[in-house]
């Protein structure tokens, strides 16, 4: 089969995007103390990618898939593929059977016993909905609801296949759906057939009990990370209530579920407080402003636009900095990019940082390559010690080579992913007005995971936005960062 070179894609349309506004405004793998963990993003697997075993695949349990999609090419493969990709306006391709198998065992290679593993969000395809109803033209709401949940389950498989004795923790993405992108019902079938897939994947009865019983509703649960972490939670929502694109299924726009939501996990982060516990944070979407989308819409900030964000408001930014001390770490995907964030608050009277990471995805889409994280956790703390991310030398799955891309303490030189470590950091960052220094280089470098010049050159070009993302959630803090005129009336009135 024929996979087409997008590679350069999200790099041309990033400068497309930050020429324009230039001119206008004129090694080895991680090796510090602690346990492993196997961090996982936005696999976007496409059953469609033949499309000719569709009618196979509806039939079939998804415990029979693997034979199915293993099974040599329909003879009409490429040219049917290549018609889906054009009537559904595809964008790149995702992630095949033979992408998503090799990914899991170079990762299972890397990391044959981890403590546990996060997948955070984004198991099915861009445009799934078209693809299915494109090539199903007859099928039901609930036939469409089916198949999606029956792809979830397959995705849940592989990997309690590839880690049958250890536990793996999914937050679903936007595009995990019953009906279409961006969208969901509370209390769906989708989400009830998702609660027995991500509860088989914790391995642990008791654990799974849980799931079952929180997950339906909104597809949110919270359940304890295994021995020896200590006091430690981990927190997984589906943040598809919270997006700003969000609506029910029948199209309606309402804030009803990401309230719901909030209240939920709010309620959870103060018992966990109580409890003198920590928490781990998971979801798909991440709090704040969306650098891209911000200047690619054109967005003037110094001119008193509001800047982009993915969410529909700075409710969940509130939740993280409302309870600093107890959240040691917050897990995202979504931008396909491997990226930092770190959320500052105050809580009684001291300040309390949480780190925050965006893990880089599997599916190539962008014209990155896929790419999966090995992380070490101190067990005492539930701090992040290192990471070490692992790129593939090709985006089809097909004869691929997995190759260390760069470790978080030696590229950085931090000790740790701490929230001071990070604010430390990021600050660095930001101060890099030009963008040149050796730090600044390397996350230029490694932002989009196997980036060529022309990303590397679009990151370069963007930097300030960039690195103010990094450390300002909020519209506020974001534009007073970006805009120095902005920067010196704050300090002026601080003063």
């Amino acid at each position: 089969m024929r996979f087409p070179k997008t590679r350069s894609r999200h790099a041309a349309m990033l400068l497309a995007v930050f020429l324009p506004l230039l001119a206008a405004a004129s090694s080895s793998a991680a090796t510090k103390p602690g346990l492993p963990v196997v961090m996982l993003s936005d696999i976007h697997f496409d059953p469609f990618h033949d499309p000719g075993k569709l009618a196979q695949l509806r039939k079939a349990p998804a415990a029979e898939w693997t034979d199915i999609l293993d099974a040599p090419d329909s003879p009409t493969q490429a040219a049917e593929f290549a018609h889906l990709q054009s009537v559904c306006g595809a964008r790149g391709v995702d992630t095949p059977v033979q992408l998503l198998e090799s990914s899991l065992h170079a990762a299972q290679i890397q990391q044959p016993k981890p403590l546990f593993v996060t997948l955070s969000g984004d198991l099915m395809a861009h445009q799934f909905d078209c693809r299915f109803h494109t090539l199903a033209p007859g099928a039901s709401s609930a036939e469409y609801s089916e198949f999606a949940a029956k792809t979830m389950r397959f995705v849940a498989l592989q990997l309690r296949r590839t880690y049958p004795h250890t536990p793996v923790y999914i937050a679903l993405g936007n595009n995990d759906s019953g009906c279409v992108d961006y969208s969901e019902d509370t209390g769906s079938a989708f989400l009830q057939a998702d609660a027995h897939s991500i509860a088989e994947d914790t391995g642990n009865a008791e654990d799974a009990a849980a799931v079952l019983h929180e997950f339906p509703p909104l597809g949110d649960y919270n359940i304890p990370l295994p021995a020896p972490v200590q006091h430690t939670r981990m927190i997984a929502l589906q943040d598809i209530f919270e997006a700003k694109r969000y609506t029910t299924c029948g199209g309606d726009k309402t804030q009803d579920p990401a309230a719901q939501q909030t209240a939920w996990l709010r309620a959870q982060l103060t018992a966990a407080r109580a409890a003198h516990e920590h928490v781990w944070l998971m979801a798909h979407m991440p709090p704040g402003v969306d650098a891209y989308s911000t200047l690619a819409h054109g967005r003037n900030v110094c001119a008193g636009d509001a800047p982009e964000g993915y969410l529909s408001s700075d409710d969940l930014l509130k939740a993280i900095t409302d309870f600093g001390d107890v959240i040691r770490l917050a897990l995202f995907g979504h931008t396909h990019m491997d990226e930092l964030r770190v959320y500052a608050s105050s809580v009684g009277g001291q300040q309390v940082l949480v780190p925050g990471k965006l893990v880089p995805s599997i599916s190539p889409v962008s014209g990155n390559d896929p790419s999966f994280t090995v992380a070490q956790i101190d067990p005492a703390s539930a701090t992040l010690t290192d990471y070490s991310v692992f790129a593939a030398d090709n985006q089809t799955g097909v004869d691929t080579k997995w190759k260390q891309e760069y470790s978080y303490s030696a590229d950085f030189g931090m000790p740790d992913l701490s929230g001071a470590s990070l604010q430390k950091l990021v600050s660095g960052f930001t101060d890099d007005k030009s963008g040149t220094q050796p730090a600044t280089l390397d996350y230029q470098q490694h932002f989009f995971v196997g980036g060529s010049g022309k990303a590397t050159m679009a990151m370069k070009l963007a930097w300030p936005a960039y690195a103010c993302v990094m450390g300002n959630g909020t519209a506020a803090s974001y534009r007073a960062c970006v805009c120095p005129a902005k920067r010196e009336n704050a300090s002026a009135s601080a003063h």
